[in-house]
């Protein structure tokens, strides 16, 4: 049943940012100057490596002009939808993350087992709240793995939407009522 519900919300999301999509490439293309997707690889569900596709939004170490703004508001993300379409991914589930960071969280181990027993997302419970620390990260991730359903995919999906259009801080401070939160 997800992986249905994710390959149709994601041609939908598809259709629905072609339009936008595609200035956003040739801004990048032409305005930035430089490629329009960065390719990263990734650990997914089974810790299956993959390549994640987002639009570029860094050159030289330096965040864009445009590239501030994609981050801003997330939409940096929608090339994901392409991910979610290819099975590596699905709309919803933990971040998706690099070899390094797994690493570096020191979540390689028996006790985080766990969280590669689901498909990683392009939103999550941890995204939405910010990652603040790996301990929050992780208390996130797990209550998604444990409760996760319809419901809470879609309620998910909207308050992601919601940071698409008035950006990540404005509604990460609704959500959690707190000032504090970037």
């Amino acid at each position: 049943m997800k992986r249905l519900f994710d390959i149709f919300f994601s041609l939908v999301a598809l259709a629905i940012f072609a339009a936008p999509g595609l200035l956003i490439a040739v801004l990048l293309l032409f305005r930035e100057r430089h490629p329009v997707f960065f390719h990263q690889k990734r650990i997914g569900k089974n810790k299956h490596e993959f390549t994640i596709l987002k639009f570029q939004t860094m050159v030289d170490e330096q965040v864009t002009p445009l590239g501030r703004i994609l981050r801003k508001t997330g939409i940096d993300e929608w090339a994901q939808f392409f991910n979610v379409l290819k099975g590596d991914m699905s709309i919803v589930g933990p971040r998706a993350l690099t070899q390094y960071d797994i690493e570096r969280l020191h979540w390689n181990d028996d006790f985080h087992a766990t969280r590669w027993q689901v498909k990683p997302g392009i939103s999550g419970l941890a995204q939405l709240y910010g990652g603040q620390h790996r301990k929050i990260s992780w208390f996130w991730d797990l209550r998604y793995i444990r409760r996760n359903n319809v419901f809470m995919d879609f309620c998910i999906i909207v308050s992601s939407f919601m940071m698409n259009i008035f950006g990540k801080t404005k509604i990460r401070r609704i959500l959690f009522k707190n000032n504090n939160l970037k």
